[in-house]
């Protein structure tokens, strides 16, 4: 920000939006994607203040230039905070105090730093915020919550309660997520709003067909949630030849362990090969030269990954836990009906099986699937339908 954010004569609609991860970092997934869209989708209309952490998840050098910085980005302001240094937070807090908030929107349901620390700065009135409205960002999926079940059940209680005090709008990405939401916090006020996305309304056409082995592709943040190790079970066993890429953050180093021992049991038909992470605008071009993207997900409350990959042509094989379901049964690849290990190594078999002019018609039918979602995905996204609806007004 080139200046102090200050009052004004003019009122527009003012958000304050807080993500532990943004833009330039990436190491976080589908959130980061999910938020900067919003934030370079806001009208004239609405004045918006993004505060995040000054480095990319994992990782320990801020970006450079950033830390304790304002930056403009279209028409928003965005803080990148170093959470370790106590004089920025004080800046930080005296400019905000300053402003009279119409919504502030936190983008985790229990993230220590950026949700928890500005709702409850809100409740007791450190900051001026007439509503609030919480992405949990798919963290309610029973198998998001099925991890770290035990941590998570002893803070959601007391948490519950604690947010239905302030009565918040909750912003769900799909009626999956609604669903889910609700089952947390039965009687919430759920509004639907698809996360916005930044990919062209056409995708990438397949060229030529792969007449060589079967190649798949993992392409995500490496921790259970992705459930990557189910993958690599379901080669155990496989008759058939196969190439299996793997590209993302090593995110849980005790998981990645895991995989790694099962790796090295795969038949010698299969070659597993780890190529690190992928800078984002290289994702959709290596999607590109994929027979498929195998993703057997414990849960998306979007999946990004899932519109990346679609957009290059490149077929998703995935189970009955995100909304795609329809996109993907329309045409866009194979839901595994039965999420087990051999649920999905039935299906590597038949990709696998499959003539080279079988797959590249799958390749061509997952860019036409894609083209018909992109085409009914514009909308206004979640804050402009804040603005309109007039949620600070109705507490």
């Amino acid at each position: 920000m080139t200046h102090d954010p200050v009052e004004t004569d003019h009122r527009p609609f003012r958000v304050l939006v807080t993500s532990a991860g943004f833009e330039p970092g990436f190491r976080g997934g589908g959130p980061i994607r999910s938020v900067a869209g919003i934030v370079d989708t806001i009208s004239e209309e609405t004045e918006l203040y993004l505060i995040t952490r000054d480095r990319d998840l994992g990782t320990a050098d801020p970006y450079p230039g950033l830390s304790g910085q304002w930056i403009r980005r279209g028409r928003a302001e965005v803080f990148y905070l170093n959470t370790w240094r106590f004089g920025q937070w004080f800046r930080l807090w005296r400019q905000l105090r300053a402003i009279r908030f119409d919504l502030l929107y936190v983008n985790s349901l229990w993230n220590p730093i950026f949700t928890v620390i500005p709702v409850v700065a809100a409740r007791l009135g450190a900051i001026r915020v007439a509503r609030l409205l919480l992405a949990p960002r798919g963290e309610l999926a029973p198998g998001a919550l099925s991890i770290k079940r035990r941590k998570k059940r002893l803070f959601l209680s007391p948490w519950a309660s604690f947010l239905k005090g302030m009565n918040p709008v909750w912003h769900a990405s799909s009626d999956r997520e609604a669903m889910q939401i609700r089952t947390f916090n039965p009687g919430a006020k759920v509004e639907v709003n698809q996360d916005q996305v930044n990919l062209p309304l056409e995708p990438i056409r397949p060229t030529f067909a792969n007449g060589g082995t079967t190649r798949l592709v993992f392409i995500g943040r490496i921790a259970p949630v992705k459930n990557l190790h189910s993958v690599l079970e379901a080669l155990e066993g496989l008759s058939a030849s196969v190439e299996f890429d793997i590209y993302g953050p090593v995110e849980d180093s005790d998981y990645w362990a895991k995989c790694k021992v099962i790796m090295g049991r795969v038949p010698k038909g299969v070659r597993i090969t780890y190529k690190g992470e992928l800078a984002p605008l290289e994702v959709r071009w290596t999607f590109s030269g994929y027979d498929a993207f195998v993703f057997p997900t414990l849960g998306e409350n979007f999946g990004h990954i899932i519109a990346e990959s679609l957009s290059a042509s490149c077929p998703v094989i995935c189970p009955d836990t995100t909304p795609w379901t329809e996109v993907l049964v329309a045409g866009g690849g194979v839901v595994v009906r039965d999420p087990s290990v051999k649920g999905l190594a039935t299906e590597i078999e038949l990709l696998a099986a499959a003539a080279p002019e079988d797959r590249f018609r799958a390749k061509e039918l997952a860019g036409d699937a894609y083209r018909s979602w992109r085409e009914g995905a514009l909308g206004p996204n979640i804050l402009e339908q804040a603005r309109a609806a007039g949620w600070p007004a109705s507490p």
